[in-house]
């Protein structure tokens, strides 16, 4: 059994994943770490030193790695990872079991905000402008997101009831 855990920054793919995993007995990845780990690197370092393209590419390489294997784990993406080249068709054929863990964009700032200087991306956006770069970046990778197979309403939901949630759709 696979399972790819999908969404947005800060939408709990790893803290989800790994109560996930516990509950099943199966092993918990984190792609950007796989990669890092794999590719002896921290990923800032792979965009600053051998840029995006190169990232992508290997991102694509590692999802497709590990979805071939033959062992059951329950996979976070990086939030933009299904949004890539065909890594949401490499999802979708690796696995039935995807979720999207779907959260307002609100809630995605409330829990953001806090997190700023652990998140590259929105480390110099200032709070009043993180709603509407969050929102921008939602319309623009919604598209892909809405390609799992399952999506998991999460607001107002604590970690534990959503990982329940995703088991009573296991396939």
């Amino acid at each position: 059994m696979k399972i790819v855990l999908v969404g947005y920054m800060g939408s709990g793919k790893s803290t989800i994943g790994k109560i996930l995993a516990n509950k099943l007995g199966l092993d918990f990845w984190d792609l950007d770490e796989y990669i890092e780990t794999s590719e002896g690197s921290a990923i800032s370092k792979l965009f600053k030193e051998k840029g995006e393209i190169y990232f992508r590419k290997k991102e694509n390489e590692y999802l497709e790695r590990l979805l071939k294997d033959e062992h059951n784990f329950v996979l976070s993406t990086g939030g933009g990872a299904p949004c890539y080249g065909n890594n949401m068709e490499v999802i979708q054929k690796g696995t039935k079991n995807v979720f999207y863990l779907k959260v307002s964009i609100g809630e995605l700032v409330k829990r953001l905000s806090t997190q700023k200087s652990e998140r590259p991306l929105i480390k110099n956006i200032p709070d009043s402008d993180l709603p509407e770069f969050i929102g921008k970046h939602l319309f623009e990778r919604g598209f892909f997101y809405e390609k799992a197979w399952h999506s998991i309403l999460c607001d107002g939901k604590e970690a534990e009831e959503i990982a329940k949630e995703i088991r009573s759709f296991l396939v």
